[in-house]
């Protein structure tokens, strides 16, 4: 009896440490994705941008193109809806002062834009709560989705926030930027998104 009691121990302990390998395998090869992703926008590569489709927790898409206005009927934004459009991509989060300070800038880009570059919120490592009042106070005039986790934060390489990725029509990334934006910068990404190739 005894044996058999500790046999059925090693045999859990055995299947804990394999589960615990293969996640520690899976983040590695995912963070080894978001790495590679930098490092081929910085080289000029055009890389495929990552897929996702996420919940919408701001469905404001006024300065969408009136052909996208149906991708928000299920109340969820997969990337590859936006395919035809340029895209950028704005990584956030309620708590984060430098997203506080582009906010305005963003938000007059899109309007600029309106209708000819898709502008899209992606708010991360927040309280769904605290990033609806973000974005009610700041006016936000583009459609925001939340990943609860962490995939689409590691899959894009994030060191931090913000972060904004700008998307060609094929969605392709042709621009990365780090940290807050600039309105010269966000100029020029949006430039290279409209025009497919980078700066």
């Amino acid at each position: 009896m005894r044996r058999s009691v500790r046999l059925g121990m090693q045999v859990g302990a055995l299947l804990v440490v394999a589960a615990l390998l293969g996640l520690l395998v899976k983040e590695t090869l995912a963070q080894g994705t978001g790495t590679h992703l930098i490092s081929d926008v910085k080289a000029g590569k055009k890389p495929a941008a990552p897929e996702f489709d996420l919940p919408v927790i701001w469905p404001r898409g006024e300065t969408w193109p009136a052909s996208l206005q149906s991708a928000l009927a299920d109340e969820r934004v997969a990337l590859r809806e936006l395919r035809g459009y340029p895209v950028v991509i704005n990584f956030w989060a309620s708590w984060c002062d430098p997203c506080k300070a582009e906010a305005p800038r963003l938000v007059a880009s899109a309007e600029a834009h309106a209708g000819e570059v898709v502008f899209l919120g992606l708010d991360v490592q927040d309280f769904k709560s605290d990033a609806r009042r973000f974005l009610e106070r700041y006016q936000t005039n583009y459609v925001s989705v939340r990943d609860g986790g962490d995939s689409t934060y590691t899959a894009y390489g994030l060191t931090g926030l913000p972060e904004t990725y700008y998307l060609n029509r094929e969605g392709r990334v042709v621009a990365h930027s780090l940290g807050e934006i600039s309105e010269e910068e966000l100029a020029a990404g949006v430039a290279a998104a409209l025009a497919g190739r980078p700066e």
